[in-house]
């Protein structure tokens, strides 16, 4: 017997959090949020309570959790772009189609009687979270920042009618595609920054990197990033969390800033250790020796995950982005510790950040993709 209720109680709460910890347990390649930034969603005063309305449902096979899944309205995405969707998101069951078509139903009768017309998903709150269902790529490691589901989701979401509406990709890149590549693109860079009067921005520490460049930083995410699929604008709460995610992690050596003459952001790439090798294995709590290992990784990377860039309209077919790929080759070729940088999640019709990473060595080895469905 299959039964969803919504989420109501502390227990059920806790039994939303932890199916997927409990369905991934053992598995190499999934990589837990951390417990404490996912509790905040219960929160009165998590920041998102402004722009979104949500719930949750846990679907019980026999009285025992078998699969979860959230509904998200996302007030601002659905007046920015004339819409009423319902997103989904953290859905996760076990190897049963009929747990899936439960979840989804009481999902869509929700989305239904709050007024909306379609559901489409994964997707978090905002673009800032994880997203997208991986369709490609079951055996390779997710990075902190992504998903990892198994197969058999896209079997069971196809069968409930949701169909593709974009994908994104992930790849490693290893460095330049030649030591001859390397130097025509660091000539093409000392042009173009010429010619532009641009100069890379400076901070001795990750806190002063953030006091000088964030609000430059904020505003070109909101430039570069508004027509892009799924985003939204970044409101003050929003901000103040990134920074507080940021805090920790961000160093001037894994960032580059490109200024004009007048000191203004003109375009950014931001690129974190990867934390994924300190948190396989756990619940994503912070235990003494989850905390080690992750001060560990943050001090001694062996891989970096990109994570944001940003390039002011203006500087968009000017070649400036070249300086963020130059960047990102030095900080492989200067880190030998580093094997790669994971690009994590790129829409496949960004073409203008797909681009970029044609200067490298690269391998494509993950896919993920948005699902969509009219509910009337």
């Amino acid at each position: 017997m299959i039964e969803v209720r919504e989420v109501k109680t502390k227990k059920e709460q806790k039994q939303f959090l932890n199916f997927a910890l409990d369905l991934y347990k053992g598995n190499p390649y999934f990589v837990p949020p951390l417990y404490a930034d996912e509790r905040k969603m219960f929160g009165k005063d998590y920041v998102y309570r402004s722009s979104c309305e949500w719930t949750y449902f846990v679907a019980y096979k026999d009285g025992v959790p078998a699969g979860r899944i959230q509904c998200i309205i996302q007030k601002d995405a659905n007046a920015k772009n004339g819409e009423k969707r319902c997103r989904f998101s953290r859905f996760d069951a076990i190897e049963d189609p009929e747990v899936s078509r439960a979840l989804f139903e009481k999902a869509e009768a929700w989305a239904l009687q709050k007024g909306m017309d379609t559901m489409v998903g994964p997707l978090n709150f905002s673009d800032l979270e994880r997203e997208g269902m991986l369709v490609d790529g079951f055996e390779e490691p997710a990075t902190f920042e992504e998903n990892y589901n198994f197969s058999y989701y896209k079997d069971h979401v196809e069968a409930l009618g949701y169909q593709k509406e974009i994908d994104w990709t992930a790849s490693r890149l290893y460095g330049p595609e030649s030591p001859e590549a390397y130097e025509e693109l660091e000539q093409l860079v000392a042009f173009i920054f010429k010619r532009y009067k641009l100069h890379y921005g400076t901070a001795k520490s990750g806190p002063e990197l953030l006091k000088k460049y964030s609000e430059g930083i904020f505003d070109l995410l909101d430039a570069s990033y508004k027509d892009l699929y799924g985003t939204v604008p970044f409101t003050e709460g929003m901000r103040k969390l990134v920074l507080e995610n940021f805090a920790m992690v961000i160093s001037p050596k894994h960032t580059a800033v490109i200024l004009d003459e007048n000191d203004k952001l003109v375009c950014f790439g931001l690129s974190f250790p990867g934390l994924a090798p300190a948190l396989v294995g756990t619940r994503g709590k912070y235990t003494p020796w989850t905390l080690i290992k992750l001060l560990y990784y943050i001090k001694n990377p062996n891989i970096l995950d990109l994570c944001l860039v940003g390039v002011d309209p203006e500087y968009l077919n000017r070649g400036v982005s070249g300086a963020l790929s130059l960047s990102i080759m030095k900080m492989l070729r200067d880190n030998p510790r580093v094997k790669w940088a994971d690009t994590n999640l790129n829409l496949e019709d960004n073409y203008a950040i797909l681009n970029q990473w044609r200067r490298f060595k690269s391998e494509e080895c993950k896919r993920y993709r948005a699902y969509v469905k009219k509910l009337v």
